[in-house]
C-alpha cells in the first residue's frame, strides 16, 4: 500500500530537513538500510569473483595448479557470500507472516509458537492414529 502523493512529499520534506540537521546520524540511517548493505556486500562479492577469475587464469597460464585451485576457491566463496547476502536481504524485504492464531494463505489455523516440523509431526501423528483405528490414514467421511 503506498502512501498518497502529498504525504510522500512531506517525508521526502522531513527526510532532507533531517539531512541537513544531523549530517550525520542521517549517513548511519542509510548505512544501516539492508539495500545499502546488500548493494557493498555484491560489489565486493563482484571483486571477489574478479580477483579469483583473475588467479584462475593466472594458473592456467604459468601451469600452476594451486594458483588455479586458489582462484576456483575464491570464485566459488565469493559467489556463496553474493547468494547468502541475497537471501538475507530477501528475508528482511519479504513481508512480515502472518501472526500466530490467525488463517495462512492456505487457510490453515496456524497455532501460536508451533514450527513447521512440529505440524508436519502432529499431522503424521494424527494419520497414524486414524491407520490404527481402522480408515486407513484419511479423514472420515460424512454424509455419503
Amino acid at each position: 500500500m503506498s502512501l498518497p502523493e502529498d504525504e510522500q512529499r512531506q517525508l521526502q520534506e522531513i527526510e532532507q530537513a533531517l539531512c541537513r540537521d544531523d549530517p550525520e546520524f542521517a549517513r548511519l540511517m542509510r548505512a544501516a538500510d539492508p539495500r545499502v548493505q546488500y548493494g557493498r556486500k555484491l560489489v565486493l562479492a563482484l571483486f571477489g569473483v574478479v580477483i579469483g577469475a583473475g588467479l584462475l587464469a593466472a594458473g592456467a597460464v604459468t601451469s600452476r595448479v594451486l594458483l588455479g585451485a586458489a582462484g576456483v576457491v575464491i570464485v566459488l566463496l565469493s559467489l556463496e557470500w553474493a547468494v547468502t547476502g541475497w537471501r538475507r536481504y530477501a528475508a528482511a524485504a519479504r513481508p512480515a507472516r502472518s501472526p500466530a492464531g490467525t488463517k495462512t494463505a492456505r487457510g490453515a489455523k496456524r497455532r501460536p509458537g508451533q514450527t513447521r516440523r512440529a505440524r508436519m509431526m502432529q499431522r503424521m501423528e494424527e494419520r497414524w492414529r486414524r491407520r490404527q483405528e481402522g480408515n486407513g490414514g484419511m479423514p472420515r467421511r460424512t454424509g455419503n
